[in-house]
């Protein structure tokens, strides 16, 4: 490898135009490398356990989770690797009656992703009765080819998870799958089922790579779902963050919140609760890492749209 970079250098200082068709050839072989790959998008609504489901495929944690609704507000991948396979999945926010315009924002882009991918899985819970809000995301989706998870059997009595999976044979979907995201049971039968569908293509990213979520990004949300565990009643659906400075091992992240009541509430007594949130980040972050937070009133930020642009929503 450190000869070709030794050769790649050479040309470079030769001639641009040569160097930059060596990296298109490079490239090109990088790529001619045919696997079965393809893209998956998990849709429902919220709290369902798309997340879980997408960290339990791809062996890390790749979403945020709390047992919260509206945990995930935007389009997230997370990267399955398997024996001459790669399977690209989409965690998405959970689709619902949206009251904001960040409600709308993130309806949006679940709708969005169940375009230009191979396989659209339909998740919904098996504790809970198959509703109209499961209906309409049916509706919105080509459910004749899609897969229908029934997730959370673990949580399920049996009669539960038979009269849910009763309930949506209706949909007349093309593959039913009664699963546990948390445990794992039945899910790698429903990996199974959807690797054989993929068709042959390139890989699409390096073997090493689990998602492409930026390193910031990444940060601005276990801030958010340290916060999420913590805060009570309304407030979390209040809550933004943002890293605004990245200077390594140095990290400021910015947590956005509504109202002056409601900054006091997430600092705490005397900071406690704060620090409480900056230890559990940095305890997923790599050794030596520092995060500062710093709470910042915007207020009504939901409701403006050149806000969510700047929030990433």
């Amino acid at each position: 490898m450190r000869q070709v970079w030794q050769m790649a250098e050479v040309m470079r200082r030769a001639h641009f135009k040569d160097f930059l068709m060596f990296c298109i050839v490079s490239l090109k072989y990088h790529y001619s490398v045919v696997v079965r790959s393809g893209f998956v998008t998990f849709v429902g609504r919220p709290n369902v356990g798309k997340s879980t489901l997408v960290n339990a495929i791809c062996g890390v944690k790749i979403s945020i989770v709390s047992n919260k609704p509206q945990t995930t507000r935007t389009r997230i991948r997370g990267v399955y690797h398997g024996e001459d396979t790669q399977v690209v999945f989409v965690d998405t926010p959970g689709i619902h009656k949206p009251v904001t315009h960040l409600g709308e924002r993130v309806n949006a882009t679940a709708l969005e992703s169940v375009t230009d991918v191979d396989v659209v899985c339909l998740l919904v819970d098996a504790c809970k009765p198959f509703g109209r809000g499961d209906q309409w995301v049916a509706d919105h989706i080509d459910i004749s080819k899609a897969f229908v998870v029934v997730n959370k059997s673990d949580k399920a009595t049996r009669e539960q998870l038979l009269g849910q999976l009763q309930a949506v044979s209706v949909l007349n979907a093309a593959e039913y799958f009664p699963v546990s995201a948390r445990t794992g049971d039945g899910v790698p039968q429903l990996l199974k089922a959807l690797v054989s569908l993929m068709p042959e293509g390139p890989m699409y990213y390096p073997a090493d790579m689990v998602t492409d979520t930026e390193d910031a990004q990444w940060v601005a949300e276990l801030v958010r779902e340290q916060l999420l565990a913590v805060l009570k009643d309304e407030l979390p659906y209040s809550v933004a963050t943002k890293v605004t400075e990245w200077e390594w091992p140095r990290v400021r992240c910015e947590i956005y919140v509504e109202r002056e009541s409601q900054k006091g509430m997430v600092i705490g007594k005397g900071g406690e609760l704060l620090k409480s949130v900056g230890q559990a980040v940095r305890a997923q972050m790599p050794e030596g890492a520092f995060i500062e937070l710093h709470v910042v009133v915007d207020k009504d930020w939901q409701q403006k749209p050149e806000r969510l642009e700047r929030l990433g929503y």
